[in-house]
């Protein structure tokens, strides 16, 4: 037997939980599907051993690559999705995004919406999520409707010293735009207790602003929302005609189960929704569902990204550490007329967290010497659009992720800019 419903979603996290959320008040009803369940509450959800070494909250789903070699994802699969685990840092696009913009080494298409058609979304959004900011500081800022509701996370000495020491450079640093559950001004009344277990981690305290605490619960507090976890979603079954899903195929409990509904919406992620739908193909769609142009799972894009400690005589004993950014080469700089990136902090590292990526024989007092004297930045620059970076099936139906980086001399110059600012 189906069970129908007016509305089902696919993932709970930034996309489906927050979607959800906004349809919950609408009386339709709504089914979310998730392949997880929830993070369980404990006191590893804090430790970076569990978390960083361990890899406990992981997927053990192995993927392939390019020539079949396994692939181990570093995605998690809960109500909330990635949400739970990311670093809560919550930027627009800038406005040049959604343009033509010229890089190195090629063109990033213009997309087919503009940035002024999506602001009223991202303010929505960011009123939602509580996001902690402030206007018009970042140089690349776009134009806004309405300010953060919420002033910026404030710097601990050490970060404070270093954006002191970038703007007399001549650079304009500015504070992450941040959800978190943070109160400054009354400690005792703040959910947010600034540790350093937010990027990464799951919030033990429900702190953090991610899809789940802030989007999935409250929604399933109205009548007419179901969320059913442990829910794999095999794949899409279509109308003769193929012009409509009919059916969604789910796996739960060793039990298959079969939903309908008048709208059904994929949004388990870049990879995941394409690997449904590429899963879903039938007479009507040989290639998979909505791709007659052949273009799904194509054009994956992942960012090049990297993390650098900076090592400083001094020690930094910072506690929350991601409050502080640079976009000053976000669109190039006066030698280099190409967009290089953006600069800021990940979370605190640990022994624990430089141990996952040391050599063995690194010994322990080595690693938390480095920890303790440690500036940790986050690097980020684009990959661009290429037709053989992308998503396939093999016989098996595993995932296949055939992605060969681009555009590497911008993050190259980006990684080479910072040092020199750390040197000076």
């Amino acid at each position: 037997m189906t069970r129908h419903v007016d509305v089902i979603i696919i993932g709970s996290g930034a996309g489906g939980g927050t979607l959800a959320h906004a349809l919950a008040p609408t009386g339709k009803r709504i089914l979310l599907l998730e392949r997880g369940d929830y993070v369980p509450r404990e006191k590893d959800n804090w430790s970076t051993k569990a978390v960083n070494l361990d890899g406990k909250y992981a997927t053990r789903e192995s993927w392939r690559d390019r020539v079949g070699r396994e692939l181990h994802p570093h995605t998690n699969y809960y109500v909330g999705g990635n949400t739970k685990f990311y670093g809560a840092a919550l930027f627009r696009l800038r406005r040049e995004d959604f343009g033509e913009l010229k890089h190195w080494g090629g063109v990033s298409p213009a997309w087919p919406i503009t940035y002024e058609e999506m602001e009223p979304y991202y303010t929505r959004a960011e009123h939602l999520y509580e996001v902690h900011g402030e206007r018009g500081v970042d140089p690349t800022d776009p134009p806004a409707s309405a300010p953060y509701r919420h002033g910026p996370v404030s710097h601990e000495p050490r970060i404070q010293q270093l954006s002191d020491d970038f703007a007399r450079l001549g650079l304009r640093p500015f504070h992450v735009p941040l959800g978190v559950m943070l109160n400054e001004r009354d400690p005792h009344a703040s959910a947010c207790i600034r540790c350093d277990t937010c990027d990464g981690h799951p919030c033990l305290i429900s702190a953090k602003s991610d899809a789940q605490v802030v989007c999935v619960d409250p929604a399933l507090r109205h009548p007419n929302v179901t969320l059913l976890t442990g829910a794999y979603v095999q794949r899409l079954e279509t109308s003769p005609s193929g012009r409509a899903v009919t059916r969604v195929i789910v796996s739960r409990g060793g039990e298959v189960e079969a939903y309908s509904a008048d709208v059904v919406v994929v949004s388990a992620g870049a990879i995941n929704s394409a690997a449904l739908l590429l899963r879903s193909a039938n007479a009507q769609h040989p290639r998979g569902l909505a791709n007659g142009s052949d273009v799904v799972g194509r054009h994956y894009m992942g960012h090049t990204n990297s993390v650098m400690m900076a090592l400083s005589k001094c020690p930094n004993p910072t506690v929350f550490q991601k409050t502080l950014a640079v976009n000053d080469f976000y669109f190039g700089a006066a030698d280099w007329p190409y967009p290089m990136g953006h600069i800021s902090f990940v979370g605190k590292l640990d022994a624990y967290t430089l141990r996952a990526g040391a050599p063995a024989i690194a010994p322990g007092w080595t690693l938390e010497l480095m920890a303790r004297h440690s500036l940790d930045f986050w690097l980020t620059s684009e990959d661009l659009s290429d037709p053989d970076n992308r998503v396939t099936l093999d016989r098996e139906d595993h995932v296949v992720l055939s992605y060969t980086p681009n555009n590497e001399e911008a993050h190259r110059r980006l990684t080479a800019s910072l040092r020199q600012l750390m040197q000076q």
